[in-house]
């Protein structure tokens, strides 16, 4: 989506690098390591990565919750060290933690978040009774939250954030925990946030699809730093022909396989990930039969070979150099 003329990016950072200390004996933890971002206003924006990867770190930097030690960053055009209180003005910001009061009705704690944000108490009512129509609690208003499912617990987390009308969104692993059908519920109410309301969301992930879906641009973050940015679409069409996976019995017996597939014409971008190995092929339906049968010569037992369109985890493999469904699980 392109910014409405003049406007500049809803989000930037550069350079921001963040250390928490580390107990007795061990070094420190960097969780940012030079990360720079920018992020187009009214766009979905993903963070991709794994646990431990920086995502949560940048979006408590983001929202003032955490200082960087060094390096910069804007949201809606404030710096976010220098006036933290006109940035928590302009955002909402949804944890991974539920964060409504399980001992309160949805309508209480959606009137008292109203009122903390300065709306009078009819526009506070007024505005928790849209919401609560918006995400289809309006029959559970006057539950205890404690009572909620999942689901509703997390769209009700969601409503608070936007409470204030806050122009830029950001979500921490929004669906977490939730089933498929509460899942596709989110994803569809986050969509609308940025085409139907014109807000910026950014979005931190550990799921591929979700990723793959929801966002309009996307960053994959290793170890502090963003490897890669662009189009879900973009980063997986860089990846040219198929992707052939090949599961071997021994781990031991992986890097004897990959040596064979490197020597193989017709497969590029060898990477070993534990018992898995993994190239690039624009041929894999020749190039396959034959692989297999040198492997068995070799004396390499092969539990499974597959032939897949690149994903994003392939785009993870490629820039980390290993694949994100093993880091995430």
């Amino acid at each position: 989506m392109t910014p409405p003329p003049g406007r500049g990016p809803a989000i930037t950072a550069r350079d921001l690098v963040k250390t928490y200390p580390a107990g007795r004996g061990k070094d420190p933890v960097r969780a940012l390591d030079g990360l720079s971002l920018s992020i187009p206003a009214g766009s979905v924006f993903g963070l991709l990565g794994p646990n431990g990867a920086g995502k949560s770190t940048t979006v408590k930097v983001l929202t003032t919750l955490s200082r960087a030690d060094s390096g910069s960053a804007t949201v809606d055009e404030v710096d976010v060290q220098a006036d933290p209180g006109r940035v928590r003005r302009r955002i909402g910001l949804v944890p991974q933690r539920a964060c409504s009061d399980p001992m309160a009705t949805g309508r209480e704690n959606l009137v008292l978040a109203g009122r903390i944000q300065g709306l009078a108490a009819a526009d506070a009512r007024a505005r928790a009774s849209a919401l609560l129509e918006r995400f289809g609690l309006d029959e559970a208003a006057d539950r205890l939250v404690k009572t909620y499912s999942g689901g509703m617990a997390r769209k009700l987390d969601v409503a608070l954030g936007l409470v204030h009308r806050p122009s830029v969104l950001f979500l921490d692993e929004p669906t977490t925990g939730l089933d498929p059908e509460a899942r596709a519920e989110m994803w569809a109410e986050i969509g609308s946030l940025a085409t139907v309301d014109g807000m910026t969301v950014l979005l931190t992930t550990h799921y591929l699809d979700e990723a793959d879906r929801l966002v309009d641009r996307l960053a994959i973050i290793d170890r502090g730093r963003v490897v890669v940015e662009g189009t879900p679409d973009g980063l997986k069409g860089e990846l040219h022909g198929d992707t052939v996976t090949v599961d071997v019995a021994d781990p031991e017996l992986a890097a004897p396989a990959a040596e064979r597939m490197a020597r193989l014409d017709g497969l590029v971008d060898v990477a070993v990930d534990g018992r898995t190995v993994r190239a690039r092929s624009g041929a894999a339906a020749t190039v396959v039969p034959t692989l297999l049968a040198g492997l068995e010569r070799d004396g390499v037992s092969v539990l499974s070979a597959t032939v897949s369109r690149p994903s994003l985890d392939d785009v993870y493999l490629r820039h980390a150099g290993r694949s994100f469904l093993e880091e995430a699980s």
